[in-house]
């Protein structure tokens, strides 16, 4: 998918693209046609321009925060199911590529989505983001109906505590993986947030989608 950066603007795929963010992780989704090539890694958060999470492209940003660090003794999410889209999924866990962009479920794991452990964990204060592929070269990938969510419909994600965590969603936005908001999707919340992220939108000239589709829900 493309890129895009938790802080600044942008995020590899038929997968999503790196995110940048200069405090914190902004993705972008990297190009998810089905004929991209395989990548694996999102921009972290504190990038401006960057690609994200053949997986979703790159889809977190530069300096997007330490994977696990504040987590240790948090639950861990095991997965997301979105009822009324007829989604679930394991969710496995995303960090930092080595050159700071964050990592993006590879191509042929297209229907695993993941959870960016750099961010909040789901159900406790703070944006927790979870990164799935609409397509990859294997076809439809686990986010692919994202975009046929409606406000109000149910995120669940449970955790290894055997916990379900319900979210509502309040709404979606479709934007550029060149301008995206990172500061609106990785910044400091008050409450507990969830964001979902995939890849939307036309395609470029190389076959990767030129938006992110980005879901937003609070804890209900």
């Amino acid at each position: 998918m493309p890129r895009t950066s938790p802080s600044s603007s942008s995020a590899p795929s038929p997968s999503l693209r790196r995110a940048l963010l200069p405090v914190f992780a902004c993705l972008l989704l990297a190009g998810c046609s089905a004929e991209a090539a395989d990548d694996s890694s999102t921009a972290a958060p504190g990038t401006a321009a960057s690609t994200a999470p053949d997986a979703p492209e790159q889809t977190g940003s530069k300096g997007a925060g330490k994977p696990d660090g504040p987590h240790s003794s948090a639950a861990v999410p095991v997965s997301v199911s979105i009822p009324s889209l007829g989604i679930r999924s394991e969710l496995m866990r995303l960090g930092l590529n080595q050159d700071g962009t964050v990592e993006v479920p590879p191509a042929e794991k297209g229907m695993t989505a993941g959870w960016y452990t750099g961010g909040a964990t789901p159900g406790e204060r703070g944006a927790a983001v979870i990164i799935g592929h609409n397509d990859t070269r294997y076809g439809k990938a686990v986010f692919h109906d994202l975009k046929k969510i409606d406000k109000g419909a149910d995120i669940t994600v449970r955790n290894d505590r055997g916990a379900e965590l319900h979210f509502r969603v309040t709404g979606t936005e479709t934007v550029s993986k060149k301008a995206f908001p990172t500061q609106k999707v990785y910044g400091a919340t008050a409450t507990r947030t969830l964001r979902l992220i995939t890849c939307d939108g036309a395609f470029d000239a190389q076959g990767h989608p030129v938006d992110n589709l980005i879901v937003y829900a609070n804890w209900s």
